[in-house]
């Protein structure tokens, strides 16, 4: 069985660690290591605990990346005498792979980048590597799998685009929604039935979107009826520029990224 150690056990190595468990991995199998012992007491019972993260490290099949990113570069330097001969996946956002695998001292990295929903086992999870055999691929989509669904990319760059678009997406949507619940309130409904209201119905999109062939563009052409109520909510949010300032957005979200990663690795 393959033994797994987590570098960070916060909310995302936890997320990984119970959906793990959830398909039957056993909990015996992974240590997590973390200064903060209320974190470590929190994990599932039978979860490894320890402070150290070369211990946690040196009986491990696969090493797991869960710090922030400005700790990265010196978390990963000081693993390295340990990670040789071992996989590294990082979780951590615009680290580069190209750099984790400097720092480690040439280990195989695979870089990926998971969004909150995964802490509900609904997340999307972008992975790159560029020297990871077709067998540590597998078995990083088996872990990942965990969390969610995974997609496979070719370069780092590509990972700071995802960063950009799942890893950041969450939040676009939750603004969208608490935006709708306020002008709900603002017409006159309740709170509580503006939220239920509002919440359904983006799950229920996101749920057709999802099993239907068609294309969010056709399935949004499919409910707007010439001159009807959609076709004028809609004219509102394109009059404001909503697609022009989603671009924005996401190529912000992108370009933070790549600071980050620059941030953490001087060029």
């Amino acid at each position: 069985m393959t033994k797994l150690a987590f570098i960070g056990a916060g909310r995302i190595a936890q997320a990984i660690i119970g959906g793990l468990i959830n398909q039957g991995f056993v909990a015996a199998n992974m240590t997590a290591a973390d200064p903060d012992t209320r974190i470590l007491d929190s994990l599932p019972e039978g979860v490894q605990r320890s402070a150290d993260n070369l211990q946690a490290a040196s009986d491990a099949d696969v090493v797991i990346l869960c710090v922030k990113p400005n700790m990265t570069k010196s978390v990963v330097s000081d693993l390295a005498s340990t990670l040789t001969g071992r996989l590294l996946i990082s979780v951590a956002a615009g680290i580069r792979a190209s750099d984790l695998t400097t720092w480690s001292g040439g280990t195989t990295v695979i870089r990926c980048m998971p969004n909150t929903p995964a802490l509900i086992r609904q997340g999307m999870v972008g992975l790159y590597s560029s020297d990871a055999s077709t067998e540590q691929r597998t078995l990083a989509e088996e872990l990942l799998s965990a969390v969610g669904s995974t997609a496979w990319f070719e370069s780092d760059d590509d990972l700071d685009k995802v960063t950009a678009l799942s890893g950041s997406g969450p939040a676009y949507f939750f603004y969208l929604m608490e935006a709708m619940i306020d002008a709900g309130v603002a017409l006159g409904i309740s709170e509580d039935a503006s939220r239920t209201l509002v919440l359904n119905t983006a799950l229920g999109a996101a749920a057709m979107a999802v099993e239907s062939a068609e294309s969010p563009s056709q399935l949004r052409a499919n409910v707007t009826s010439p001159g009807g109520t959609t076709e004028a909510a809609l004219k509102v949010l394109a009059s404001q520029g909503l697609p022009a300032n989603m671009d924005a957005a996401v190529r912000a979200a992108y370009h933070r990224a790549i600071e980050l990663g620059e941030n953490a690795s001087p060029r």
